[in-house]
């Protein structure tokens, strides 16, 4: 086995861990935890590749929906061009690699799901996967951008109302740290609270659900899958279709019929479980 199998072998079989690294670097901050004070410095300037909220205390940098919303939201830029473009990069080298390795969010979920309960197929809601879409071209780009204010200045209608990676990180963490900001909470923290909620127990059961069903930034890298210079293939000549690969698929992906599928978060659970090692993993599209 060449080296970049084996480092491809060892990520995938210490993903976890890699998740746990991925979420601490894009909070490294630990200390505002205990001082309820938001890191400003000039890192903020640019994004972490996962969901991981600007108002974090431990945040490291920006999140890329919450700082595309922001510039392309703001009367002074016409569009959000260099959010667009680091986010196009890390798409464009490894697709939903992202969500599989680097989101914190994602991390998250997976951890709600290990936790010993029945487990629930998500096949038969297939259709729910185009709501990610949605939210992406609907609620953070033309709402965010176009729907302004008096001022010229758009609301950031996800991060506002939807995103539950937002309280979780933020207003939760801010809150507890914070008298002033505890009394100041209202009906807007209630109703994302609940929207938490309601994805915790979906978690619990579901694989993955936000970022199956809702996550815009998922969306946008799904839509890199097929082009990425990191991609996923099947030799057809070691394939025997014994269908372990979509059992063991928690995003409901058959990657011995649909290599670089747009919601396969490339976990590498599927390679893993391949008993004659026709999954494989390349830069180039092809095996070597």
């Amino acid at each position: 086995m060449g080296i970049r199998k084996r480092i491809s072998a060892l990520l995938i079989k210490r993903r976890t861990m890699v998740q746990g690294i991925a979420t601490l670097m894009s909070n490294i901050h630990i200390g505002n935890f205990l001082t309820g004070r938001i890191y400003d410095g000039s890192a903020k300037a640019v994004c972490v590749p996962g969901l991981n909220c600007y108002s974090c205390p431990g945040a490291s940098a920006s999140c890329p929906i919450g700082s595309f919303q922001a510039v392309g939201g703001s009367h002074k830029f016409s569009f959000s061009y260099y959010v667009l473009g680091i986010v196009m990069l890390f798409g464009a080298i490894a697709g939903r690699l992202i969500c599989g390795f680097l989101c914190p969010f994602g991390w998250f979920q997976e951890l709600l799901h290990r936790l010993p309960t029945k487990k629930y197929s998500t096949a038969k809601l297939r259709p729910l996967i185009y709501v990610k879409y949605f939210m992406l071209f609907i609620v953070v780009w033309l709402l965010g951008s176009y729907v302004t204010g008096d001022a010229g200045i758009g609301t950031p209608y996800f991060c506002k109302y939807i995103c539950p990676q937002g309280i979780l990180e933020g207003a939760i963490p801010l809150a507890i740290a914070s008298g002033p900001i505890r009394a100041a909470l209202g009906p807007l923290f209630a109703w994302k609270a609940a929207v938490l909620i309601a994805v915790v127990a979906a978690s619990v059961f579901l694989y993955r659900p936000f970022c199956k069903w809702i996550c815009p930034l998922g969306a946008f890298y799904a839509l890199f899958n097929k082009i990425s210079l990191y991609r996923y293939g099947c030799d057809k000549s070691k394939c025997i279709s014994c269908g372990k690969c979509a059992e063991v698929c928690g995003m409901d992906v058959d990657m011995s019929e649909v290599q670089n599928s747009p919601e396969c978060i490339r976990c590498g659970e599927c390679k893993k479980s391949c008993p004659t090692g026709a999954i494989y993993t390349s830069f180039s599209g092809r095996e070597k």
